[in-house]
């Protein structure tokens, strides 16, 4: 096929898609490929990205593991430009940034363990490795904080209940709502999470703040210690 054939055939492909997506309002018809494709409109001017697209999930397995990627993996194993890597890293860390702040409007109160869950659904989604957050509430169940306590690997995170503590403290919260996701993994809680766990509330007793939950993330089924009546 000739260039000016090749030209013919995608030209006003970009346009088409973009009024695909305005007309449907999302992107659920949308392929894996068909949507890094799109994404790369905005990063690469005057190319066909749809070999690109699809090059690109093929190198890392899947959408979800092109995306959680950090943008020098995915300019050294797919070839393209720093921007262009950065961009689709991007996506992930603001669908994040996007479902915390849905939560944390004035309104929303923590008053269930499904709403904590949800709550940390946000914080934690998409992620291949452990984090630990702590979310702190005012008496009537408001948001006050929600701090990173620790963040490690697919094999675990470092709890330290000082920095839990301090934290509380810091923003004169009345509840506490502790959090981690176990990525890969069964939702049952470890020894190490209930030992933990355990030493919190104990910490956190003494100083007049309740431990209301501890809500592990691991899919779509995620755990609630309140609701195993292990606080």
């Amino acid at each position: 096929m000739s260039d000016k054939e090749k030209t013919n055939i995608h030209k006003g492909h970009r346009e088409r898609v973009r009024e695909r997506f305005i007309k449907d309002g999302n992107l659920d018809s949308f392929q894996d490929h068909e949507i890094i494709e799109f994404l790369l409109f905005y990063a690469i001017k005057m190319r066909d990205t749809n070999e690109l697209a699809h090059r690109m999930i093929e190198r890392f397995g899947s959408l979800h593991a092109l995306l959680n990627a950090s943008p020098k993996e995915i300019a050294e194993k797919c070839s393209v430009s720093e921007n262009t890597a950065v961009l689709v890293s991007l996506i992930p860390h603001l669908c994040r940034r996007y479902l915390k702040s849905y939560w944390d409007r004035d309104d929303f109160r923590i008053e269930s363990s499904k709403a904590a869950s949800k709550y940390f659904d946000a914080l934690l989604a998409g992620l291949d490795y452990e984090v630990f957050y702590m979310v702190g509430l005012d008496i009537k169940k408001r948001i006050k904080c929600s701090v990173k306590i620790s963040q490690g690997n697919i094999s675990g995170a470092n709890v330290y209940v000082d920095k839990v503590m301090s934290e509380a403290l810091l923003h004169k919260v009345k509840f506490v709502i502790l959090g981690h996701n176990h990525p890969g993994l069964t939702r049952e809680p470890s020894q190490a999470d209930i030992d933990s766990t355990k030493k919190i509330k104990v910490a956190l007793d003494a100083v007049g703040i309740k431990l209301v939950d501890h809500i592990i993330v691991c899919g779509e089924n995620n755990y609630s210690f309140a609701e195993h009546k292990k606080i």
